[in-house]
């Protein structure tokens, strides 16, 4: 038995380190976190100095008992997690679940995965940081208080299954704030004039330095310039730089790999995780912009062999986020010298990116040349101004150029500055054409995950680690919508002055158009209001960032975790107090106007499974509801859009002796036929669907699930097995589960007896986690089924969904040994409580 035993978060990780350790080390991974705090109820006791109690997670059992197994038999066990305070948490709570001698425990850090890493890890071990556990361990309990008591307020005063916590509703809150800002902007228009000037043969373009506010001023301008002469009163030529970004933390990682790559905010972390875990960027969770020595010798000898000495400037950063962690480095390739990798398309692009920035960084500065002509104009006292600009040595640009989120900027780049032809002072030119074009204001730019990011690290909310899952989770709640939207179509006049003569034309543009871009929900809205109207400080962009400048308190030893638990406890216990007792329900209620049929008053407002618009009161009996339309929102909805709901559902029609009823239900509109439910499209309009367009999806939908079925064993007495075509190549699935076909299979031509096998050996390499999640859908169909009769997908074990391969009854539980006595209470699962 190897004498060291090495502990690491991924199996991933632990392939990678293995291969850089003798005989003598066995690197084995824990999948994530083994323990966290106990499912049911709150797990703290705020009244004992907020005791946490933690448990080991259910799908754990295992890979817990094999460790404890393994360290026992190890002389040393090295603890090898993340750097970071999740890093170090995970560590302490392996520590604790395995019962560790800690004379056997060494933690060792390092930040990146490489050979010279790992060795010089493990010849300066330390002890695990309690200081960065206690951090982390203070903002799970705070996380766990704050949502345990929030929820259930809102759930009462809103509607069932909403949840609420301290970061995500600061980030719906930021979101929700800027759609109403857009609601109430009033788009100005003006009109933006432009003259396109002949020198030497040569067309180049200048601008007005004024707008005109009606058609009528820039028609009288242009009227002006039929006579006029132009001459350059002003010829001014500066030098300029250009100077590169700094290397990638989390959040410009997120931010640029979202702009240029068009990767989400999840997918870069996902991605950027794996090539930290093959030992191909140094750690990705990090707010520090510093390079190691090293890094900057490897920057140093790369930029001479590629480019040239010239290009070299070696620069140190400092980072401009609040709560920033200069200890750590910024991302970076681990081997500068090469700038791609042989891996899957999204690795290779993201890792390109990250050595493009990397190596730009430490790059000269761009060198430019910039032309400023003022053009007078002889009949009035207004002037075009003319601007050029040339690169005179590209420097960093030769490799990288970052990119913007702002979208007006995006749209002045149409008229981006190139090089103008030689100009002299007092010289007059020539007009080709001026055009006066009716130009109209932005309202803000609704929030692209990237952009968010960029705005919760300017507020100082959350941290690198945080980032992502905030914007899953609000998300995945339903509070905020990822989604594109078309543009309208918007007429804008121009009118050009050529040859004398002037011309007034109506050209179309669209406008509008929105693309993966962030738009609060209704209940997102609502939820939102009731929070900022009982529990200002929680949504308090300031307070927020306050509470995370404390838990770096925690991490830098100058604060006690429970010190700052109770200081925040406290006052928010007892303003949840007073909102459950004395707050009224929320449901972002609005009056719309009066029936002409019954003369009731018709509400829009928040119901039980979302958005609706109700005729009568809420006190009485009879009362009529209907749903909203997708791209319907409470704040927006007129009378007459109400009126038009309630004209459903419909008959659109008859087919096949069976009447068509389109109606919109919990999730969107939908077409009744025959007991089946068939989803509208969302190009199509649920009240005006024909009954030939009614007929055409359900032929549709009737077709698309004739072709997905390949191959299914009805015969063979298991209708729950499957071989399907899916979106990314065919699959089978045994219930609710899908396994993967390898592709030396012939989908059409498995048995039933190798789709079992399959799937068995499948769920042998899954981690312990989604084994768990296998159980959970078996013991939800159980539920489902008739009394009595138990779904062919539920013949299974808790962790094989493969009939004839039970080993294990569903429910039983493996064992765990209660750890040696801690700083937190441990609550061990049992299969039965003897106390009612």
């Amino acid at each position: 038995m190897a004498k060291n035993l090495v502990i690491v978060e991924s199996p991933a990780k632990a392939k990678t380190i293995e291969g850089f350790l003798g005989k003598d080390f066995l690197v084995k991974s824990s999948f994530g976190h083994v323990r966290d705090l106990v499912k049911k109820g709150v797990a703290v006791e705020t009244n004992n100095n907020f005791l946490p109690k933690y448990e080991v997670s259910v799908e754990k059992g295992k890979v817990v008992a094999e460790l404890k197994k393994l360290s026992k038999e190890a002389q040393v066990v090295w603890l090898a997690t993340d750097e970071d305070r999740e890093g170090e948490a995970i560590s302490w709570h392996l520590a604790e679940a395995l019962n560790l001698d800690e004379k056997k425990i060494k933690r060792i850090v390092f930040h990146e995965i490489t050979k010279g890493a790992i060795l010089n890890a493990i010849a300066n071990p330390r002890s695990i940081d309690k200081h960065l556990v206690d951090a982390q361990q203070a903002r799970r309990i705070l996380d766990r208080l704050v949502g345990f008591e929030l929820s259930p307020i809102l759930w009462k005063k809103i509607k069932p299954s909403l949840s609420a916590g301290r970061v995500q509703s600061v980030a719906v809150r930021l979101i929700v704030e800027r759609e109403r800002e857009i609601s109430t902007h009033n788009s100005i228009s003006s009109y933006k004039v432009s003259a396109l000037f002949i020198s030497n043969g040569n067309n180049f373009k200048a601008e007005l330095k004024t707008n005109f506010k009606s058609a009528q001023d820039a028609r009288a301008f242009l009227e002006k310039c039929k006579s006029a002469t132009f001459t350059i009163s002003s010829l001014e030529v500066k030098p300029a730089k250009k100077t590169p970004s700094a290397p990638f933390t989390t959040s410009t990682l997120q931010q640029e790999a979202s702009r240029k790559l068009g990767y989400s905010v999840k997918r870069t972390m996902i991605v950027a995780q794996r090539l930290y875990e093959s030992g191909k960027i140094t750690y990705m969770r990090t707010d520090s912009v510093n390079l190691s020595e090293t890094a900057l010798e490897q920057a140093r000898t790369t930029i001479g062999k590629n480019y040239g000495s010239k290009y070299i400037n070696i620069r140190t950063f400092k980072n401009k986020s609040k709560g920033a962690q200069e200890a750590h480095e910024a991302i970076r390739p681990t081997y500068l010298e090469f700038p791609t990798v042989d891996s899957e398309r999204d690795e290779a692009r993201l890792y390109e990116l990250i050595w493009k920035r990397t190596i730009a960084s430490q790059m000269a500065d761009a060198e430019l040349e910039k032309t400023t002509a003022i053009i007078s104009i002889s009949t009035t006292n207004e002037n075009f101004v003319a601007q050029g600009e040339v690169i005179k040595f590209d420097g960093f640009l030769k490799v990288y150029l970052e990119s913007s989120d702002d979208e007006e900027e995006d749209e002045n780049n149409e008229t981006k500055e190139g090089m103008l032809p030689p100009l002299k002072m007092g010289q007059n030119l020539e007009v080709n054409k001026i055009t006066a074009t009716q130009r109209f204001t932005h309202h803000p730019a609704r929030f692209t995950e990237a952009s968010l990011v960029k705005k919760l690290e300017e507020l100082g909310i959350g941290r690198p680690s945080t980032y992502s899952p905030t914007i899953s989770t609000v998300q995945d709640r339903g509070y905020v919508i990822k989604e594109d939207r078309e543009g309208t179509p918007r007429k804008y006049d121009v009118l050009t002055l050529l040859s004398g003569n002037i011309t007034e034309a109506v050209q179309q543009e669209n406008t509008g158009a929105e693309k993966s871009k962030l738009f609060p929900s209704d209940i997102g809205m609502v939820v939102t209001d009731f929070l900022k109207l009982h529990f200002p400080n929680i949504m308090d962009y300031n307070f927020t960032a306050k509470v995370e400048l404390e838990f770096d308190d925690i991490a830098d030893g100058k604060v006690q975790w429970q010190d700052m638990l109770e200081s925040f406890y406290r006052p928010f216990h007892k303003t949840v107090e007073t909102t459950e007792e004395k707050s009224e329900r929320a449901s972002g209620e609005r009056l719309l106007g009066v029936d002409p049929q019954s003369g009731k008053n018709i509400y829009a407002r928040i119901g039980r499974f979302g958005p609706l618009v109700q005729i009568g009161e809420a006190d009485e009996v009879e009362k009529k509801f209907a749903s909203l339309k997708k791209n319907q929102r409470l704040e927006g909805i007129t009378l007459e859009d109400a009126l038009e709901l309630f004209k459903l559902p419909r008959i659109a029609g008859q087919f096949e002796g069976k009447d068509m009823k389109v109606a919109i239900g919990r999730f969107g509109p939908y077409i009744q036929h025959n007991s089946a439910f068939f989803s509208i499209p969302k190009e199509d309009d649920p009240l005006k669907i024909s009954n030939e367009r009614a007929i055409e999806i359900i032929l549709a939908k009737r077709k698309s699930d004739a072709e997905k079925e390949i191959k299914a064993f009805r015969g063979e007495g298991r209708d729950d097995i499957r071989v399907l075509n899916g979106r990314w190549g065919p699959y089978f699935c045994i219930g609710k589960s899908n396994y993967k076909i390898p592709k030396d299979r012939e989908p059409i031509s498995l048995t039933l007896a190798e789709c079992l096998a399959l799937a068995e050996d499948q769920e042998k390499n899954m981690p312990p986690f989604k084994r768990a999640l296998l159980a959970k859908k078996a013991a939800l169909e159980a539920k489902k089924a008739p009394k009595g009769k138990k779904p062919a997908a539920l013949k299974v074990s808790a962790t094989s969904q493969v009939s004839k391969l039970n080993k294990t009854p569903v429910g039983k539980k493996t064992a765990i040994k209660k750890p040696a006595k801690t700083t937190a209470r441990v609550v061990k699962k049992k299969a039965k409580s003897k106390k009612k």
